[in-house]
């Protein structure tokens, strides 16, 4: 079993790659803290395909290997995902939500745009859990290859140009004072000039499902694509939860599908989910 150093310094390391495509969250990391909060993550959300060397089966074993277990799957039909949930070693540490692109529901030409990508990985890249953090392996896909992709799943787009790395972190609404409950934590994160996702509701999921979700909506980055055209690409954004207890007392540890379906849109390249 790994160290619980180790789990610390996996997430260290995925936190600075974060904050570095998102630095909306550390403006609200540290609003908070200055507001006397402590930040507990609630959990972290990875993104991949379902070809080549990089599957969720692929990248499940280095979560296994710091302690994680499955929870239970998940599916999103629309959007054609496929995913799982990971419980940690330790209760009061982050939760895992790995999901994959089913990619064999996509036109031919936006799977072959796909193998293109995944072709060019190296296997040796993928032996190492630093490959939570790699971002883009594989060249840079052209502006048009881009567009091809989000005419069917913005998924799949957000994936061939930002690569493999922690989509979101998100921050336990339990374990906060002041904001303790996301209705006061959304006020503070617009108070910042931020805006929010509110594509089916500010807030999705209700004390009924057991969680409560929302999100800001991802930053923007601007990106030079193969040829040389730059355009602002929507990067990563902050998710906010609060659990609640079930009828036995335990506090629900899963994820709720229907929540999770609009929070995906956080970055969606279209800009019509703001509130």
């Amino acid at each position: 079993m790994p160290s619980d150093m180790s789990l610390e310094q996996f997430f260290a390391r995925l936190w600075d790659d974060y904050t570095a495509m998102t630095p909306q969250a550390s403006r609200i990391h540290d609003a908070l803290v200055a507001d006397g909060e402590t930040i507990v993550n609630d959990h972290v959300a990875f993104r991949t395909f379902d070809r080549g060397p990089l599957r969720l089966a692929d990248l499940e074993p280095h979560l296994l290997a710091l302690g994680y277990t499955r929870l239970e799957p998940y599916d999103f039909e629309a959007k054609k995902l496929r995913a799982w949930g990971y419980l940690p070693p330790r209760a009061d540490q982050p939760r895992v939500f790995l999901s994959e692109l089913k990619c064999r529901e996509l036109s031919a030409p936006a799977q072959e745009i796909i193998d293109e990508l995944v072709g060019q990985i190296d296997p040796a890249r993928i032996a190492s859990p630093e490959v939570l953090w790699a971002g883009r392996l594989w060249e840079t896909p052209t502006w048009g290859e881009y567009r091809t992709l989000a005419e069917e799943s913005e998924y799949a787009a957000w994936l061939s140009i930002i690569g493999l790395r922690a989509n979101h972190f998100t921050i336990s609404v339990n374990h906060l004072r002041r904001h303790d409950s996301l209705e006061k934590l959304l006020a503070r994160v617009e108070s910042l000039g931020l805006s929010i996702n509110a594509s089916g509701g500010r807030i999705k999921g209700s004390p009924e499902v057991l969680l409560e979700q929302a999100s800001t909506l991802a930053d923007r980055m601007p990106f030079t694509f193969s040829g040389g055209r730059v355009e602002e690409i929507p990067t990563c954004y902050y998710e906010f939860a609060r659990r609640y207890p079930d009828a036995e007392g335990r506090l629900y540890q899963g994820f709720v599908a229907a929540s999770a379906d609009r929070i995906f849109e956080s970055t969606d390249a279209r800009p019509d989910h703001a509130g």
